[in-house]
């Protein structure tokens, strides 16, 4: 199994597949890496050989901010915009879509579960 920006890639998909298993990285990012490092994409993982593994993960390492970074960078970026009391930043406080979807009905998946307003039983 080879590791990847620190992700055990497995070993049974092809290169171009099995690539997408580390954050940040979408099949295209993945074929264009494998362009790069001259690497068949069909290739599957276990066949290749260790410098082309060294060569793809230079390439990552160098052109892609991948994982741990990423994430950080992206969560940072999230905490500027709270910070500033932008728009954006308050729909993130709130929990509430940002892209400006509605929120009337659906948005369910970014707000929870419903939460029943006014149904009570009288005494």
């Amino acid at each position: 199994m080879g590791r990847i920006s620190g992700v055990d890639v497995p070993k049974d998909k092809r290169a171009v597949i099995a690539l997408t298993y580390v954050y940040g990285i979408g099949k295209s990012s993945s074929i264009k890496i494998l362009g790069r490092a001259k690497v068949d994409e069909n290739t599957r993982m276990k066949d290749l050989t260790e410098d082309e593994i060294s060569r793809i993960r230079s390439v990552v390492e160098k052109d892609y901010e991948v994982e741990g970074d990423l994430r950080r960078s992206i969560n940072m970026n999230v905490k500027r915009l709270m910070d500033i009391g932008s728009y954006r930043g308050l729909r993130h406080r709130k929990g509430l879509p940002v892209r400006g979807q509605r929120t009337h009905t659906n948005a369910r998946s970014r707000k929870g579960p419903k939460k029943t307003v006014g149904a009570r039983t009288k005494k």
